[in-house]
């Protein structure tokens, strides 16, 4: 498992994906230290440790490159969606970027409206999503969303399912400031801390689940995506709306 999972990582540092690199690493790096221990064969000893050292290197070196691209604001993750791909829950893409210190975050997506249309839950996305800053590890305290209003009759729900959602963070002590804007095209979360993610759909990149006692329809990492592309950014200044 150890040489397999490191055999990945350096498939992706030659494929220049840093980030997916350096955890594969990681994770290839305690697994053979595991074998180390399990090994009495000298050695085989001495070729893991000579092994782990370079790849040990390798991951501080990434790291590195990293930390700099960071901080020189040029830092970029693309992660491509397939079309019906599963394990992509909010879990999988948000909870590496939300580290102890983040405290605000900005949503902007023109879409968060829509609760009665059969083919969108998009105010149940918005509310899943909250749940995910709630259990942390972050300590977020307030939310920004920047959406646009529901047109005709359904506005009112909308605004109603939106307050609804308001007094329910503040009961966590998170207060979500909403505004709206009916020129807002742009779909992108960003955090405090300087992560940006932009969601070529936004938040609403699953399918409809077949039935609501099928598999999926609470779990979002069993539920078929739609295919779309996830950019990760990180800049010096989260900007301010």
């Amino acid at each position: 498992a150890g040489a397999e999972t490191v055999k990945r990582a350096v498939q992706l540092d030659v494929a220049s994906r840093f980030q997916e690199s350096l955890v594969c690493y990681q994770e290839g790096i305690d697994l053979l230290l595991q074998v180390v221990k399990a090994t009495t064969d000298e050695a085989k000893k001495q070729r893991y440790r000579q092994k782990i050292s370079e790849y040990m290197t390798r991951a501080e070196d990434i790291k590195k490159h990293i930390e700099k691209e960071k901080k020189d604001g040029k830092y970029h993750k693309q992660i491509r969606i397939e079309e019906n791909a599963t394990g992509f829950g909010y879990e999988k893409l948000f909870q590496e970027y939300l580290t102890e210190i983040v405290s605000e975050v900005w949503v902007e997506d023109p879409y968060i409206r829509q609760i009665h249309q059969a083919s969108r839950y998009l105010l149940y996305n918005f509310l899943r999503f909250c749940e995910l800053l709630v259990k942390g590890p972050c300590k977020v305290k307030t939310i920004h969303l920047l959406t646009s209003y529901e047109k005709g009759s359904g506005r009112s729900q909308q605004i109603t399912a939106l307050e609804e959602i308001k007094q329910s963070l503040s009961n966590y002590g998170v207060t979500l400031n909403i505004d709206f804007s009916s020129s807002i095209h742009d779909r992108e979360i960003r955090f405090n801390n300087g992560w940006m993610i932009k969601i070529g759909r936004g938040l609403d990149y699953f399918k409809k689940p077949q039935g609501h006692f099928s598999i999926g329809y609470c779990d979002f990492d069993l539920r078929p995506c739609h295919e779309t592309t996830v950019d990760v950014f990180h800049t010096k200044h989260t900007k301010k709306m």
